[in-house]
């Protein structure tokens, strides 16, 4: 039996899995952001909800790992940030932790239970408040690196000069220093940015898809330009991997119609010319970090049995 978590900035999502398929929900708790003692409390009490003593703790969190020291970046939750968080939590639960990429559980999730079930590569691609990524292959995680690879939102590869506009775009900043990025330029927050850049006006994302979806020339453009900017490395991806499936998640995947926008844009660009849909909507709609948590603490449970 696990205890894996889903840790995001505002909440802890807990559960008991015996299985992929056998995953009870614990109760939902406020993520204590300042203070790793309430940090680990919190843990401690659903593990105590549990019933019984874990074999194991698997974590999906928001971040990732140095592979030089261990330590985390967790940009969203400052008690966890810059700690060697696996053998700290280790050592305050007792017990032994896994803690991997939100993205990479997302991805192993869809390969395992959703979207790309059956296929040998998936590349699970995350389009929210991020972009980011995970990248399986025969059922396992690619994760070397501490939880780097498969993050395709990162390096600067956003294109200026796009075949859709008359005027060459800005390089937006990115949070990870770098500027022309992915991540903030075709998230949900990359959709605002380009919409207030093309119109002078500032929307949601929610809204600005809205505002496409009748016909708005404004959100039209947006949705053109961040097409333009996306197919092309998404296509790499596909090329580098040889994967073929991209379960896409997120906030932006919630648009049927913004999806096989973007399955009709990239499909076209790859050297494999697949005709069935290649970038779909994710499967696992809800807790897909708990489930890929609990699929990693299952499978390195099996190897160290072995």
């Amino acid at each position: 039996m696990i205890v894996c978590f889903d840790i995001g900035g505002s909440a802890i999502k807990g559960a008991v899995a015996t299985s992929a398929e056998d995953i009870r929900p614990l109760p939902r708790r406020k993520t204590p952001g300042h203070s790793f003692e309430a940090f680990v409390a919190a843990l401690q009490a659903d593990i105590a909800e549990a019933g019984s003593r874990p074999e194991a703790v698997a974590i999906s969190i928001a971040g990732v790992v140095d592979p030089r020291d261990g330590r985390a970046i967790v940009a969203n939750i400052p008690c966890l940030h810059g700690r060697p968080l696996a053998s700290e939590l280790q050592q305050a639960l007792g017990l032994p932790v896994r803690i991997a990429n939100d993205a990479d559980c997302f991805a192993l999730a869809e390969a395992s239970l959703g979207a790309g079930r059956g296929h040998e590569v998936v590349f699970g691609a995350i389009l929210g408040s991020g972009v980011g990524g995970g990248l399986v292959t025969d059922g396992r995680l690619v994760a070397s690196g501490g939880g780097y690879a498969g993050e395709w939102g990162h390096g600067p590869v956003a294109r200026r000069s796009l075949d859709c506009l008359p005027e060459p775009l800005p390089l937006f900043q990115c949070g990870c220093g770098l500027k022309g990025c992915l991540d903030p330029t075709c998230s949900a927050r990359g959709v605002e940015r380009l919409y207030t850049h093309l119109t002078g006006r500032e929307l949601p994302s929610t809204e600005v898809l809205a505002r496409w979806h009748a016909g708005e020339e404004g959100a039209a453009l947006t949705v053109a330009a961040w097409l333009e900017l996306l197919a092309g490395p998404l296509a790499m991806v596909i090329n580098m991997t040889g994967a073929t499936v991209v379960p896409v998640g997120g906030g932006l995947a919630n648009d049927a119609r913004l999806i096989d926008a973007l399955d009709r844009a990239t499909r076209p660009l790859t050297l494999a010319k697949q005709e069935d849909p290649l970038v779909v909507q994710a499967h696992c709609r809800t807790e897909p970090g708990l489930i890929g948590a609990a699929i990693l603490a299952l499978q390195e449970g099996r190897r160290n049995a072995a």
